[in-house]
């Protein structure tokens, strides 16, 4: 007899539509799928063992939910099967450790946050046969620490059985595991109590309320030699946009859409669609995945969103953030919605299919150790039609890429070897050398015989290179960064590129640096682009809109030769006809 299999069940039923899902949640499916197909392969380091995953959904059967006004067994929803199997049962094929080292699941209230990670921490405290470890419930305040702590102490105490295996001292929030001799406990505030220490499971409660990701870093610095260890948060949308947890699940969702990649972070996240009418009851499933099985929930969400929806202001506010689970104003300012469009304009050309065609240079310049991009425009014709093909390199210095991988969270590493991030070493390899880059620039249009109409840049931090570029006898000009000489070539851009008139060599930095762009718009109305937090890196796409201002023109600089051999032609024909006179 075949063994179920309930968190690909879940993954099968969502792709399928036979279960209601968001995007989100349905790529969280499809990564599932297509790495079962990968782990096939012998590259890939991953399996996923059914066994493993089904033992923990098993054993949070076993438990016992005491709320209410009588016992009842737990009995897994499907999401939370899929939540649960994922994170036990993706397993490396070297030593069969737990794949996910990261996990951020987003639900809307009361979806089961805390009961969740209170299986988790009743499962790996006593049964997963880790002896010793340590298991943490952190949050900003002990009260919200204390929700997960006392969904296990819940658990303990309604199970005589399972009350032998734990030994519960509610004076310090501690739990002893007796059969590992592991400790649970509720952990706030004073993040000096944790530093040190090797959380096996680290439970980040309801991060959308930390102001700081210091919690979440302690708990990660601890896991750096266990093999097995997992940082877990679960938690509500928020409305502070500059939190940690909107940094976190907006890389997440990048993740999710293959911008960047990470094969140890666990991804679930529950919300509408953009398209989505938000005042239609059958669309508040994909933010409450429980709602699906709960009717009575579902029309109890009604009279709650007829009040905010008349009361606006705050009761809005919340309703949107905290039933809806959205995070207010993702979508508005973000200058590609659908990267999808960047995805279909990948090709098979580099330089050499450009070789001695006109093109436009792009310098974004960073200040000092930061990335600095080049990109180069190449309008051309195709089937009569106006088209453009992108190039873009940046550098790194060399000291600072480790630094870089840990605050950007992308593979500065795998792009240097890919050849689309050069680290350099000139300058101790601490900051940029400009002469470095404006070489790099000149050896390339040598190569492969560029004709260079302009070079365009940022005029800021552009004063140490000028006399450089104007050495090298390239005519440049300086394109400054307001929403007013900008706006033409942003809007323009992100027009040619969603009609496929854009292509590019599938270069992985450029496509996380366009993810990365927001816009922002002065009082005329007019847009240029920006980034959310200083570790989201937009150079490349700044370089390709510094020289787009000028290639969508089509403008060609003089050429003196031209231009006279022209004089000359009209001169013998104004001589010839004159002469008939």
């Amino acid at each position: 007899m075949q063994q179920r299999d309930r968190t690909t069940q879940y993954a099968l039923d969502v792709l399928a539509g036979r279960i209601t899902a968001g995007e989100l949640v349905r790529l969280a499916c499809k990564r599932h799928i297509d790495d079962i197909e990968k782990s096939k392969l012998a590259p890939y380091q991953y399996y996923f063992d059914v066994e493993q995953a089904e033992r923990i959904i098993d054993f949070a059967e076993t438990l016992t939910i005491a709320e209410g006004e009588e016992e009842t067994e737990v009995e897994c929803y499907p999401f939370q099967c899929f939540i649960l199997g994922s994170l036990n049962g993706w397993r490396t094929k070297e030593g069969g450790h737990r794949r996910f080292r990261t996990s951020y699941v987003q639900l809307g209230r009361q979806n089961g946050k805390s009961f969740l990670n209170g299986i988790m921490a009743s499962y790996y405290g006593n049964f997963d046969k880790y002896r010793y470890g340590q298991i943490y419930c952190t949050a900003t305040k002990k009260d919200q620490a204390l929700l997960v702590f006392n969904e296990v102490v819940k658990f303990i105490e309604s199970d005589a059985d399972l009350s032998e295996c734990f030994k519960v001292h509610e004076h310090n929030s501690t739990i002893d595991c007796l059969l590992t001799r592991g400790k649970i406990k509720a952990l706030s505030g004073d993040t000096k109590s944790i530093d040190g220490f090797r959380p096996y499971l680290g439970i980040v409660d309801e991060y959308h309320a930390h102001k700081d990701e210091q919690m979440y870093k302690l708990l990660e610095g601890g896991i750096k030699k266990m093999k097995s260890a997992l940082i877990s948060v679960i938690t509500t949308a928020g409305f502070d946009l500059k939190s940690p947890c909107y940094e976190l699940y907006e890389y997440c969702v990048k993740v999710l859409k293959g911008v960047s990649e990470n094969d140890a972070q666990f991804i679930y996240i529950a919300q509408m669609d953009e398209s989505d009418d938000m005042w239609l009851p059958e669309n508040w499933v994909k933010a409450n995945p429980i709602l699906e099985y709960d009717a009575d929930a579902l029309r109890n969400m009604v009279p709650v969103a007829q009040t905010a929806k008349e009361m606006g202001g705050r009761t809005l506010r919340d309703f949107i953030v905290k039933q809806l689970n959205m995070w207010i104003q993702w979508t508005n300012d973000v200058y590609l919605k659908d990267m999808e469009a960047w995805n279909k304009g990948s090709v098979k050309k580099t330089l050499e299919d450009f070789r001695k065609k006109k093109c436009y240079v792009g310098l974004d310049l960073s200040s000092g150790g930061d990335l600095t991009s080049i990109a180069i425009v190449f309008p051309f014709l195709e089937n009569g039609k106006r088209k453009y093909f992108v190039h873009a390199h940046s550098f790194i210095p060399k000291s600072r890429v480790q630094e870089h991988m840990k605050t950007d969270r992308v593979p500065y590493d795998l792009w240097i070897q890919q050849g689309l991030v050069e680290a350099t070493e000139t300058m101790g390899g601490i900051k940029t050398d400009y002469k470095y880059i404006l070489t790099y620039l000149q050896g390339i249009v040598k190569k492969f015989e560029l004709d260079v109409q302009w070079i365009c840049y940022d005029p800021h931090n552009a004063s140490a290179f000028l006399a450089d570029l104007e050495a090298m006898g390239y005519d440049s000009m300086s394109i400054a960064q307001s929403a007013k000489m900008l706006n033409d070539a942003t809007v323009d851009f992100r027009l040619e590129l969603m009609a496929g008139n854009v292509e590019h060599d599938g270069n992985g930095a450029m496509k996380w640096s366009i993810a990365n762009a927001k816009t922002v718009s002065n009082s005329f109305g007019e847009i240029k682009i920006d980034k959310e937090f200083r570790t989201e890196r937009i150079d490349i796409i700044d370089a390709i809109i510094d020289a787009w201002v000028i290639a969508m023109k089509g403008e060609v600089k003089p050429d003196a030769n031209e231009f006279l051999e022209f004089w000359y032609q009209q001169q013998e024909k104004y001589t010839k006809n004159s002469g008939r006179g």
